[in-house]
């Protein structure tokens, strides 16, 4: 089946089709959840190779499941946004001792110059903050503020209950506001930006 017809299927019906050997609906799947992973690991982490990597093993991890899903009890984002947070806490764990990589950032060159670095420089500070929070923080602000998930499905990907996933995202929205104020000037954020 070509991957256009394939969109319209909702996830449940990609995986099963994978499970029965459609590699179409692998793919299919992989180029709707794949950048979304990628970006979570990628937030999370604030490295781009072990992102990569982290995104690789979780989809790996969902062709693995697929014969044994059982469509209902739980969506496959949620279940793949657990598995990814879960590998990055791992990941996270190990390195713990080591000192940070800087973040790549990919420029779009159609901009100009001037805001192109100030972007960039938003983007490093932001990045650079998150890198501050407490792990628990990170992952729901990540989860809530720049995935866009609601706190239902973070707490269901967190193992927590909702009322701890808002209490984490409001202590961790805090915490990063706290961080990023002090550099309002040299961002080039004042008042009216």
């Amino acid at each position: 089946m070509p991957l256009d017809v394939m969109s319209d299927l909702d996830d449940d019906a990609l995986l099963e089709r994978y499970a029965q050997g459609d590699a179409a609906a692998a793919r299919a799947l992989s180029v709707r959840l794949g950048p979304r992973v990628f970006g979570h690991a990628s937030r999370v982490l604030g490295d781009r190779a072990e992102a990569e990597d982290v995104t690789q093993e979780a989809l790996l991890r969902l062709w693995r499941i697929a014969p044994d899903w059982r469509p209902g009890e739980a969506k496959v984002t949620t279940w793949l946004y657990r598995v990814t947070a879960n590998l990055c806490t791992d990941r996270l764990r190990r390195r713990r001792s080591t000192p940070l990589d800087e973040v790549p950032e990919i420029v779009d060159e159609a901009l100009p110059v001037e805001v192109a670095m100030q972007r960039k420089s938003r983007a490093d500070a932001l990045q650079a903050s998150l890198l501050q929070l407490p792990e628990r923080q990170r992952q729901a602000v990540v989860l809530r503020h720049l995935e866009g998930l609601g706190n239902p499905e973070i707490a269901t990907i967190m193992d927590m209950s909702t009322r701890a996933v808002e209490s984490l995202t409001a202590r961790g929205k805090k915490a990063l506001e706290a961080l990023l104020l002090g550099q309002r000037d040299a961002l080039g954020l004042n008042d009216d930006t």
